[in-house]
């Protein structure tokens, strides 16, 4: 049985859940505390970051994407893969303007003072420009990955989520009806509950063993 360690908050873990969904891989869910991971998760993935998905095959995948990728070429019922080229290409330009710079300004938005920041209004203006982007490309097609569903959208929304959560109202009240209404669809999506069903924490067995 493949085992995945996660955290139910984390966009990164959100994102390999919502990709292992999709594709109807059946895994075990070790939900860990990011404050008390346990030996077991640092033993197979040092770097100490969820999600890291354990295959039973004893390969180890440290990083969100890669667990997306694998997950959808077992199967991938919902076609949430690109078929072409050029659609490839878009797709990993989305990622990697998500992942690299709207993620920058999304933490110091977030958390200013981690970064020596009085506030993160510049930050929030920065990354709204990034979700501006978002917003002409929604204007035009459904979603990010084109007229369905996609790989994109899901590396995407989680990241997106957060941000908004940071200040709902100024959120709400930016001119984005699109990219509102693209998120509002995920948040109330049957995929996003399913994914953010709470597990307990998990205990391995040598710790269950000393609470003995």
């Amino acid at each position: 049985m493949h085992v995945l360690y996660s955290f139910r908050r984390c966009p990164y873990a959100m994102r390999a859940r919502l990709a292992l969904r999709a594709s109807g891989v059946a895994y075990e869910h070790r939900e860990v505390a990011l404050k008390a991971k346990p030996a077991e998760m640092l033993a197979v993935s040092p770097k100490a970051t969820v999600p890291v998905l354990c295959l039973s095959t004893g390969k180890v995948l440290e990083q969100s994407l890669d667990i997306m990728l694998w997950a959808l070429q077992q199967q991938d019922v919902q076609a949430w893969l690109p078929t072409t080229a050029d659609a490839w290409a878009s797709t990993h330009e989305g990622i990697a303007l998500n992942d690299g710079e709207f993620k920058a300004h999304l933490d110091r938005y977030k958390y200013p003072q981690r970064f020596g920041l009085t506030d993160g209004l510049q930050h929030r203006a920065q990354g709204a420009q990034v979700l501006m982007r978002w917003q002409a490309h929604l204007q035009v097609n459904t979603y990010l990955s084109g007229q369905h569903w996609g790989l994109l959208d899901a590396c995407v929304a989680p990241f997106v989520r957060q941000f908004a959560r940071t200040d709902r109202a100024w959120f709400d009240a930016q001119p984005w009806l699109q990219l509102a209404q693209w998120l509002a669809a995920f948040e109330n999506s049957e995929a996003f509950a399913a994914v953010m069903h709470k597990h307990p924490l998990w205990v391995s067995s040598q710790d269950s063993t000393q609470l003995a």
